[in-house]
């Protein structure tokens, strides 16, 4: 009979604050900050110090895998989130419920950058493989609706302009492109960059574009709208102008001479926060128009003054002097009248990103969120004069890579250290318990009846932790090196550690008393020593207390009697030190794990080598058995455990989901649950269920997913001729292929076919002319031809359509467009028809041509298809303009539900004011211009 195993599921992960991989963002009420955690996003009360929320897809299977770590977050007015994954992906959230609503798959690469527009019903994502994707994502069904192809590289950020009209993004390739989303094309390349753009953003009223490089200053561009362009007259603007856009303002020299990480402005657009590679965000005020010309007036009013004190001075700034002598007609405001350096804020360490409040503050000027690289997120309040730091959530996680775990007896409590600080944990629910502060923490252990804790340090100390009070109660110099090893002996009298020093010492559990404390508490006294020839690494004690063995620096592991402390066995045969070890609890086997790799079950009644498995593709860092079974767990620096039976030395399970290096490993007493810690500074804990299944099975998985995983590297793919990618433009299409859309492909053709075959029967049943009753296709559900093949279509998702009609035959697609004739008269299904109908003519445009058979379809197709979506089109204006009539009169009679409505009414009213005052002058010139010519002309006439 073959045997079988219960799989182990990811079951719960926590301990992350804020990864590193992503942005961090305000939701659209400001109260709750969005913060990347590895593959989950979560939504912080930062006033509370809480997670309200977590987005997190439900993993169903072992193999999570590292590919879908959160990289880019974006938040819109409304209660939708986009976030992007490594993957490729974006999904689209609702913030309110923690729901995934949509998965929007275009890019070959991770998501890098992602960007609403003002409304919200668009989105843009840039992504590492060097492309834009514009998506829709008004309604329940979002769609791709085009490919921006022209960076030569990765996509660093993309923001919107001229009310959603066009998009800039930049790219490491050091340029900048501003797209017109309308006609799809590249109207400007903006160069002048020396280095890769980081960072790109616009303020509120759409003044300034501002970057940040690794360029020693912050540029700032001047954006033109097509309003100016009308004023100026076709005249004064020429064929380069009026393309020009974007035209370089200036640039401002930021004190910290580290590569600009972000720039972003506040929700007002008075504020400009500057966040370098290193510790500091530089904050710029923003000045209106009349506080720089005010400013501008001042610059010039100095150096006039300095100009008569020093003829000297005037020599050498002569330029200058003439420049401004022309300002007195008409004056210039520079980049340094407009940005003024304001507040300096400076962290303990680096920051990742950082994100402006939407929400003004009743006190202070804005509020700004940083995320740490040490899993931290600050928020501060911004003041005229000063920055204070008004929040922290930093308890429910270490600040740096977890170093070991441990389970108490009864599983309850779990116990993780760190380079400065021990954490106490719920296992079952991830809450943190206990914060102690201590030194850099390598292995631990609980003091049997799980009251008091033991953890060995860097410094080759021994800290003794009160669980209860989350203290340590005493700090015992133990060793003249790093403890690198703790074992607990059998029976629960004392334990053994093993150090760099070249010792193993051996300790008991002891009550005293301090002369100024009423009562006893627990401590250690050393009571032997065992002297090594080389560092002792791993220190494994056998069940029945008869062995203890120890792994050296030297690449051997020796094995001593306990009593005596004579050695019984020598083992060799790694290739380089043994990190690892453990014993079965019969005391039959014994496994290590080395730094070459490899997984060694060693005999200890004779100590000959069962099996040498070459278990991971990097160092194995910790290995254990589960009780009362020769099942065992490994983990390593390859981010995966592993989970084997040693006595037919067959890998069982590999379980992915760490970001980084495994360090440690924990198995629950009952083999129910295991905890491992990691580099990523996250702690999981993954969970035994009530699934069976067999090792052949999962090889075949394997197999297949590894054949999976080299389709894309295949010969043809691999060795394709690249296209060239034009300056200008090119437009691709939104979604990528993929296994569904290539699964709805053959769904479509499969009902074709069979729609084909009964369309034939019902003919065949009409000719002979039977008086018995036609019999349909039971497969058919009861429909008809066409609404059985309309059912197929409508169950492709929307965002993948397009791929899965590009992947149709030309023979299936023309007997896909017969049936849109009959579609087309349906109301609800006129956009369908029209997309189908659009894809298709655009993918066979020649092929439709050279068809005879073709011409009579796309005829009556257009005498139908015309008039429909026609109709269908008043219908929607007619609709529109009703709504918003209904809206001008419901705004008239209440202020309350289009407040925001009004006030942006009255920005637009006040700026179409200043724009006309501005046109005012020169309206009068070029009238005082016309009257002299007509005088002239006059005067002339009359001689």
């Amino acid at each position: 009979m073959v045997k079988s195993y219960l799989r182990y599921e990811p079951a719960a992960s926590f301990g992350v604050v804020a990864s590193n991989d992503s942005n961090i963002s305000y939701d659209s009420s400001g109260k709750h900050l969005l913060s990347p955690a590895l593959e989950k996003v979560g939504v912080w009360n930062v006033r509370q110090g809480v997670c309200a929320k977590t987005l997190a897809l439900l993993s169903t299977s072992s193999r999570g895998g590292p590919s879908l770590a959160v990289t880019s977050i974006a938040s819109t007015t409304t209660s939708q989130v986009a976030v992007g994954y490594a993957d490729g992906s974006v999904r689209i959230w609702d913030c309110n419920t923690g729901t995934c609503e949509t998965t929007l798959i275009g890019h070959k690469g991770a998501v890098s950058a992602l960007r609403y527009d003002n409304p919200g019903s668009n989105l843009a994502s840039g992504g590492k493989d060097n492309d834009i994707v514009l998506w829709d994502v008004v309604g329940d069904e979002t769609t791709g609706r085009f490919r921006l192809l022209g960076h030569r590289d990765q996509v660093t950020d993309v923001v919107f302009l001229d009310n959603d009209k066009k998009l800039v993004s930049s790219s490491k390739d050091k340029f900048m492109r501003l797209w017109d989303l309308e006609t799809k094309y590249c109207m400007q390349i903006i160069s002048g960059h020396h280095s890769e753009i980081w960072s790109i953003d616009v303020d509120s009223e759409e003044r300034y574009l501002v970057t940040g490089s690794a360029d020693p200053e912050v540029r700032i561009y001047t954006i033109k709208h097509e309003s100016a362009d009308e004023l100026q007259g076709s005249e004064n603007s020429g064929a380069e102008s009026k393309w020009e856009v974007l035209k370089l303002f200036g640039e401002i020299q930021p004190q910290n001479k580290d590569r600009v990480g972000t720039v972003r402005f506040n929700k007002s657009g008075d504020l400009l926060a500057c966040q370098a590679a290193g510790k500091m965000v530089e904050i710029f005020r923003v000045l209106d128009e009349a506080e720089a010309k005010r400013k501008a007036k001042r610059r010039v009013h100095r150096k006039k003054e300095k100009k008569g004190k020093s003829a000297t001075e005037s020599a050498e700034n002569g330029e200058t002097v003439s420049l401004h002598g022309e300002e007195s007609a008409a004056l210039v405001v520079t980049v340094t009248d407009v940005f003024k350096l304001l507040q300096t804020l400076r962290t303990s360490k680096k920051i990742c990103s950082i994100s402006f409040s939407p929400v003004k503050p009743k006190s202070g000027l804005a509020t700004l969120a940083l995320s740490l690289n040490n899993n931290l997120l600050e928020v501060h309040s911004i003041e005229t004069e000063t920055t204070t730091k008004t929040y922290s959530v930093e308890l429910p996680g270490h600040r740096s890579d977890v170093r070991s775990v441990i389970l108490s007896s009864d599983n309850t409590l779990l116990m993780s250290t760190s380079h400065n600080a021990i954490k106490i944990w719920n296992p079952s629910t991830g809450s943190c318990l206990r914060t102690i502060d201590s030194g850099y923490g390598l292995c631990g252990s609980f003091v049997p009846g799980n009251r008091f804790a033991l953890v060995g340090t860097k410094e080759g100390k021994l800290e003794i932790i009160d669980v209860g009070s989350g203290t340590c109660i005493e700090v015992v110099e133990a060793h003249g090196g790093s403890v690198r090893s703790i074992a607990t002996l059998p029976d629960g009298s004392g334990f053994v550690t093993g150090s760099a020093d070249h010792d193993v010492k051996f300790w008991e559990y002891v009550l005293t008393q301090k002369p100024d404390q009423g009562s006893k508490h627990l401590s250690v006294i050393n009571v032997d020593t065992l002297k090594m020839n080389d560092d002792a690494l791993w220190v494994a004690i056998s069940p029945d207390s008869k062995y203890i063995a120890v792994a050296l620096l030297d690449c051997t592991i020796k094995v001593y009697f306990m009593d005596s402390h004579k050695i019984f066995l020598s083992l060799y045969g790694h290739k380089l030190p043994v990190l690892c070890m453990d014993i079965s609890s019969d005391n039959a086997l014994m496994v290590s794990g080395s730094a070459d790799k490899n997984l060694k079950i060693w005999g200890l009644d004779f100590g000959d080598c069962h099996k040498s498995i070459f278990a991971h593709a990097d160092s194995v860092m910790a290995v254990n058995f589960v009780d009362n079974t020769h099942y065992m767990f490994s983990v390593g620096k390859d981010r995966v455990v592993k989970y084997w039976d040693a006595d037919k030395f067959e890998l069982l399970l590999t379980l992915e989901g760490h970001h980084a290096e495994i360090w440690c490993l924990a198995v629950s007493s009952r083999g129910d649950f295991i905890v491992t810690g990691s580099h990523d500074r996250s702690i999981r804990r993954w969970d035994r269920t009530e699934e069976p299944f067999f090792i052949e099975e999962e090889k075949e998985k394997r197999l297949d997913e590894m054949f999976e995983a080299d389709v894309d590297n295949s010969f043809e793919s691999r060795y394709a001729l690249k296209a060239e990618v034009p300056e200008d433009r090119v437009v691709g299409v939104a979604g990528k292929k993929t296994k569904e859309t290539l699964t709805a492909t053959d769904t479509i053709i499969d009902a074709l076919d069979i729609a084909e075959v009964e369309l034939q029967r019902m003919d065949e049943h009409k000719a002979e002319k039977a008086g018995g009753k036609f019999q349909p296709n039971i497969i058919m559900l009861g429909l008809s031809p066409p609404d059985y093949v309309l059912r197929s279509l409508s169950n492709v998702p929307t965002n993948d359509l397009e791929q899965t009609l590009l992947a149709l035959p030309f023979s299936d697609a023309l007997k896909l467009l017969v049936y849109l004739k009959d579609w087309a008269s349906r109301p609800d299904k006129v956009e369908l028809v029209s997309r189908v109908n659009t894809v298709l003519l655009q993918t066979h445009h020649n092929q439709l041509i050279s068809t005879p058979a073709a011409r009579p379809i796309m005829t009556s197709l257009s005498d139908v298809l015309y008039p429909t979506v026609k109709q269908f089109k008043e219908v929607l204006g007619f609709n529109l303009a009703a709504l918003d009539h209904i809206k001008q009169i419901m705004s008239s009679r209440s202020d309350a539900p289009f407040r925001d409505a009004k006030k942006k009414l009255l920005e637009i009213r006040s700026h179409q004011t200043k724009r006309l005052a501005a046109r005012t002058p020169a309206k009068e010139e070029r009238q005082k211009k016309k009257k002299q010519k007509s005088s002239g002309a006059g005067a002339w006439s009359g001689q």
